[in-house]
């Protein structure tokens, strides 16, 4: 996607994770510029770009540093009878992109005192490599791996070998091909990689999105740059339905449920991913990651990430692996 593409308020609501509301209060505030299109409010990809990195906890690729900026809250409340006294006065660092992780991060704001609760919006390979370098208290990834079948442990045992962790299942989410309405080019399984007469957008490297896809590829023997289309990269799910809906492309691959967000776009799915957090066990005492456990094992936050849609949360907070 180019960083001109304009982008519709409800588009960078999806984008962010946040209200349409909270856009137009980020716009009127003149954090995110914009700009009409006769009566219509636009907003470049670009211009979206520029607001998350002022606003996202971001690493210093030479120093190897985190730095601490705000969080923008969600929409929601939680019972008093919820929040626990708990203390905790160092950094708290979750790696992941999703936007269950956004609540997860409302819900431990409030029930944990002092704490300094940063997201890193990295995708699966990275948050894992960061949790290895200890840069982050917790990663998550939905990673499969082609020679076992098996999602999220063979990666984690060979990105953080030596350092014994457990995998807490977060969710179960579909994953599969965003098409134009009506599917007009009959896109319906990973066979379809194989087509000539097709155009793809892709996921960016380190995505769980993109590991899958480039897994699927090497497993089957197709050259990547035999699939047209490949080297497009977008830095999130909704951001490939948008350029499906916009005739960009003819398809991409992303979660089912970015598909319910954007107009004129279909979702075919191809498989079921197993969404984990991932912690060291000798992390397993700090009052932070005491604090997670009980909030994804809650009714509320339960019930919270099912009313989304496209999350099955039948396991939610299970002990799904260890290494």
């Amino acid at each position: 996607m180019e960083n001109n593409t304009p982008l519709t308020p409800q588009e960078v609501a999806d984008m962010l994770k946040i209200s349409k509301s909270t856009v137009y209060e980020l716009i009127k505030k003149n954090s995110i510029n914009s700009y009409k299109v006769g009566k219509k409010l636009r907003i470049d990809l670009k211009d979206v770009e520029k607001y998350k990195n002022k606003t996202k906890t971001v690493v210093n690729s030479e120093e190897g540093s985190f730095k601490e900026t705000h969080t923008t809250p969600l929409i929601g409340s939680l019972n008093n009878s919820f929040i626990t006294n708990y203390n905790v006065s160092s950094q708290f660092i979750i790696c992941g992109q999703d936007i269950i992780l956004d609540i997860l991060s409302r819900y431990l704001e409030m029930r944990v005192s002092g704490i300094h609760n940063l997201r890193y919006y990295q995708g699966s390979y990275n948050s894992l490599y960061s949790l290895y370098k200890g840069k982050a208290t917790m990663a998550t990834t939905h990673m499969w791996d082609s020679k076992t079948g098996i999602y999220n442990i063979p990666f984690v045992e060979k990105m953080l070998p030596g350092t014994p962790c457990i995998l807490i299942n977060l969710a179960y989410i579909n994953v599969g091909y965003y098409v134009a309405k009506g599917n007009p080019k009959n896109i319906l399984t990973w066979d379809d990689l194989k087509r000539s007469d097709i155009t793809m957008i892709n996921r960016e490297k380190g995505s769980g999105t993109r590991v899958l896809l480039d897994e699927r590829i090497q497993e089957m023997k197709i050259p990547s740059n035999k699939i047209i289309g490949y080297e497009r990269e977008c830095l999130a799910h909704i951001a490939v339905a948008s350029a499906i809906a916009r005739g960009e492309a003819d398809f991409g691959l992303g979660s089912e449920k970015a598909s319910y967000q954007v107009r004129d776009v279909e979702f075919v799915p191809l498989q079921k991913e197993q969404y984990d957090i991932v912690i060291r066990k000798e992390d397993l005492n700090i009052p932070g990651v005491n604090a997670v456990l009980d909030i994804i094992r809650s009714e509320g936050f339960k019930a919270e990430v099912s009313s989304l849609g496209g999350y099955d949360v039948s396991r939610i907070g299970e002990i799904v692996g260890e290494t």
